[in-house]
């Protein structure tokens, strides 16, 4: 066995050791969401339970009155509704401050953005609620979406892609006479496919395990998500490990699944902008 190739067996031990680290939690906690109680506390390590048990997931059909669709509906709702506005806002200031960076409150508007980026979620509480309480939305899904759709980190993504188109691709474009909105959907927009891709993943990813936001402006548990369920799942089933597990295990399948589905076009669309840059 040459050098090379025991470096190779043993960099792959490797990935495959550290990545069943990371997966062994993920695979126990579906593995707990169909076991009882008592075989979780007597065999805490053992993935394959002996005998599957559904009630779990018929403990949190309902919950706090409200039946588990609503809060499917709410998380599938609230993040698609979200990343769409996130979208189409980011996507269009950023390019708009690329354009015509020179506008009056253009500069502005980055030094805000950057500066949502550092403030922490905490210390929004009180100007969040007191906003919406002013705007008539406290308590509504609406407002959830609407502030669930203040992208720093997309706008930044947007800019930086944008910033770097040559301007030679810009200019021909005008030589040919093509409108400003012309040369966005013709010539932009196509190049900025992979930076689509990749907001759109991390928006999903973001807005969909967002809790403290929505904690916030709710006023009653039927605008609550999968995630703000969650958190409230405890103190109402107390150690019903079973119930924790299972409705743990239906908040995060999703975002595996879109994970999953989308990752290779994020790194074939990362690996293309290196080449092109």
């Amino acid at each position: 066995m040459s050098r090379d190739t025991a470096l190779r067996i043993a960099a792959y031990g490797l990935a495959i050791a550290v990545s069943a680290f990371f997966v062994f939690p993920y695979l126990w906690m579906i593995s707990a969401s169909f076991k009882s109680t008592e075989a979780i506390l007597t065999e805490p390590l053992q993935l394959i339970p002996d005998s599957l048990s559904f009630k779990a997931y018929r403990d949190i059909a309902v919950m706090s009155g409200v039946g588990l669709g609503t809060y499917v509906w709410n998380s599938l709702w609230i993040t698609l509704a979200s990343t769409v506005i996130t979208l189409l806002s980011t996507g269009f200031g950023a390019y708009a401050l690329y354009r015509a960076p020179k506008l009056p409150g253009f500069g502005l508007l980055r030094v805000g953005f950057l500066l949502v980026i550092m403030y922490p979620y905490m210390l929004l509480v009180m100007p969040v609620y007191l906003v919406m309480f002013k705007l008539g939305l406290l308590g509504t899904v609406t407002g959830i979406i609407l502030f669930l759709s203040v992208g720093p980190i997309q706008f930044f993504l947007f800019e930086q892609f944008f910033r770097s188109i040559p301007r030679e691709v810009i200019e021909a474009a005008r030589m040919d006479r093509a409108s400003e909105t012309r040369i966005l959907f013709r010539v932009v927009a196509p190049m900025a496919r992979p930076v689509v891709v990749t907001v759109t993943l991390i928006t999903i990813l973001l807005n969909w395990a967002q809790w403290f936001p929505i904690l916030v402006i709710s006023r009653s548990t039927d605008t609550y998500t999968l995630p703000v369920a969650l958190l409230s799942l405890n103190s109402e089933l107390g150690v019903n490990f079973q119930g924790i597990m299972a409705l743990a295990t239906l908040t995060t399948l999703p975002v595996i699944l879109v994970y999953l589905a989308t990752q290779k076009y994020v790194i074939e669309g990362m690996i293309s902008g290196a080449v092109k840059g």
